[in-house]
């Protein structure tokens, strides 16, 4: 059968009728060739989300958003979503906006609860929420490091406006004063230092033999040390205690006059004794000396001994009384 010119010419009008319905639908992300399920979900605030914005599953696309339109009644937001059949979604399940990232706009996740097994029909509400995105997150941390930065401004300020007031004419002036003679203060600094690293210089060989002989001091005294250390100080100071103990003990017991030197500390009659015998024996040695023929007689011709004459410096009787 041969095809005539008009019945190829409305062929090619109806494939091009066609082919723009397809390409009309495909800009609107929307497949000719795949079938849809329709969803909607109430907000009260979408958050910036807009129309065809992707509706996401475990991060992958399974459709969009279709429209956006505002309910009288209550003021809420009813977001129209178109879904893929291929994936079933339960009754149960959650379309959350969240944010991907800082410059991605807002899109849908969809939260699917896998426990329930029955399915969303077409044309159903499913539960909406909102997730807080970077901006919110930054933004929230952001806010109190603004409030503290405000404060810091205003101190500033305020610190700034009393150095204004302290810094006068007169301020400056004084601050010009104080800065040169810190200046002189500086350069008598630097030869000061420059004078003592000259008296190093000059005297670092005496240094060298001071340090040298505080080594060898040091020295010695380590080995001082290391000798005390083998010696049994414990031992000695022990025996030192002992011999203190009785030493503490003979010092008491001539407190208390026992013994005869305790005796002759505390008792008075055998002092006065001893005191009188010593004054006799000077006496009698004093006799002798005045005296000696009365004691030592040697005589060849039977010369007779003169008699008796007792010492003028007697005090023999002013002892005893």
């Amino acid at each position: 059968m041969k095809i005539t010119r008009e019945i190829k010419t409305a062929v090619l009008v109806i494939a091009s009728i066609l082919l723009f319905i397809w390409g009309y639908s495909f800009l609107k992300g929307r497949d000719l060739f795949t079938n849809y399920k329709t969803f909607y979900v109430e907000y009260r605030n979408v958050e910036g989300l807009a129309t065809s914005s992707p509706v996401t599953l475990n991060g992958l696309v399974i459709g969009k958003v279709n429209a956006i339109t505002l309910n009288q009644e209550n003021g809420n937001l009813l977001v129209e979503l178109q879904l893929k059949t291929d994936f079933p979604i339960s009754k149960s399940s959650r379309a959350v906006i969240y944010e991907p990232g800082f410059i991605g706009g807002k899109q849908i996740a969809i939260y699917p609860n896998f426990n329930d097994k029955s399915l969303a029909e077409d044309g159903q509400k499913l539960r909406g929420d909102v997730k807080i995105g970077l901006t919110e997150k930054v933004g929230d941390q952001l806010a109190p490091l603004q409030e503290k930065f405000e404060k810091i401004m205003l101190h500033t300020d305020q610190l700034l406006t009393g150095v204004n007031n302290v810094l006068d004419k007169q301020g400056q002036q004084d601050l010009k004063v104080t800065l040169s003679e810190l200046s002189k203060t500086v350069t008598e600094f630097h030869k000061v230092s420059a004078s003592v690293n000259s008296l190093l210089d000059d005297n670092r060989m005496k240094i060298n033999s001071s340090v040298t002989n505080f080594n060898k001091i040091a020295g010695d005294f380590s080995k001082i040390s290391d000798s005390l250390n083998k010696a049994d100080l414990g031992k000695t100071i022990k025996n030192l205690n002992k011999t203190l103990a009785k030493v503490d003990g003979i010092v008491s017991e001539l407190e208390a006059g026992k013994g005869s030197v305790g005796k002759l500390l505390k008792d008075e009659a055998f002092y006065d004794n001893i005191k009188a015998t010593t004054k006799e024996l000077e006496l009698l040695l004093q006799d002798i000396r005045l005296s000696p023929t009365r004691y030592v007689n040697i005589s060849l011709f039977g010369k007779k001994n003169k008699p008796y004459v007792a010492p003028t410096n007697d005090t023999i009787t002013k002892i005893k009384n």
